[in-house]
């Protein structure tokens, strides 16, 4: 039986007009129905939201600590997720960040040479605008402006199984980037991270955002494809993760043991034992 969830769209960050938060991985799939195995299954995901858009359906699970993962498959004839899938299969398509000005957002990436596509503002609830992967270090970016919804309409995010374990925290993704420059202009001055200043053991870069409980690695590799490299998770229990990519959602999942500093953030990640590598 499906789980029976309110749709509805992301709340703005805690003081709005001030923060911009990283609100959701997202994962192109071929069926909606094949996540919850893993997503639920092994990782313990809570459905969350979900509901049909224009060329695609999409469903969200929520984790420990707040950190969420999406997965949209294809709806129709014809769309961008089914050229994703058709071109490269399934995978980590996007990451979304919430904006508390889609405007002032989208002209501090133009400023910096980045092309705008895909912009709607048909529904001022939920106005979007994307940086393509081309420039975007390998990665769809979604921008997105929400004012929020009063009530909404119930949808059925597909079923896990009866007993799921305990959430894992979903830590973030990491990349890789050939440029330090260009990834620091890409996450910190468009996007609003914050590096750490806490000498975290981190090959590369690491972005934060003050409310969002995931944050960005960067590995830097002058001469590899840019792209996504792993959703990093934590947990306190044993995990019986895939050595290669989850089985219907084409991403690596990599388990990191996490260190929390004093003010509750993500101190240092390194790869626990027996993690995926």
């Amino acid at each position: 039986m499906a789980t029976r969830v309110a749709y509805t769209t992301r709340p703005m960050p805690e003081t709005p007009g001030e923060r911009i938060r990283f609100d959701h991985i997202a994962l192109g799939a071929t069926r909606l129905a094949d996540a919850p195995s893993f997503l639920v299954g092994v990782l313990g995901g809570v459905p969350d939201s979900g509901g049909p858009s224009a060329g695609f359906r999409w469903a969200t699970w929520r984790y420990a600590g707040g950190g969420s993962l999406e997965v949209i498959e294809p709806h129709g004839a014809d769309g961008f997720l089914h050229r994703f899938l058709a071109r490269r299969g399934p995978g980590v398509h996007h990451v979304t960040f919430l904006v508390p000005s889609l405007a002032a957002a989208c002209a501090r990436a133009e400023a910096e040479g980045y092309e705008i596509v895909g912009r709607d503002e048909s529904d001022s609830g939920w106005m979007t605008a994307f940086l393509h992967p081309k420039q975007a270090l390998g990665i769809v970016v979604q921008l997105a402006q929400s004012a929020g919804r009063e009530g909404g309409r119930p949808w059925e995010v597909p079923p896990g199984p009866p007993h799921a374990p305990p959430a894992v925290r979903v830590v973030g993704l990491r990349l890789r980037a050939r440029d330090r420059d260009r990834t620091r202009v890409q996450w910190a001055t468009i996007l609003g991270g914050e590096e750490p200043r806490d000498g975290a053991k981190d090959v590369g870069l690491v972005f934060r955002w003050p409310g969002s409980p995931m944050r960005i690695a960067v590995d830097l590799d002058p001469v590899s494809e840019a792209g996504p490299v792993a959703i990093e998770i934590a947990a306190d229990r044993p995990l019986a993760l895939p050595s290669a990519e989850a089985p219907g959602l084409g991403a690596v999942f990599r388990q990191v043991a996490a260190g929390i500093d004093r003010a509750g953030t993500l101190a240092g990640e390194v790869p626990a034992e027996g993690g995926a590598r």
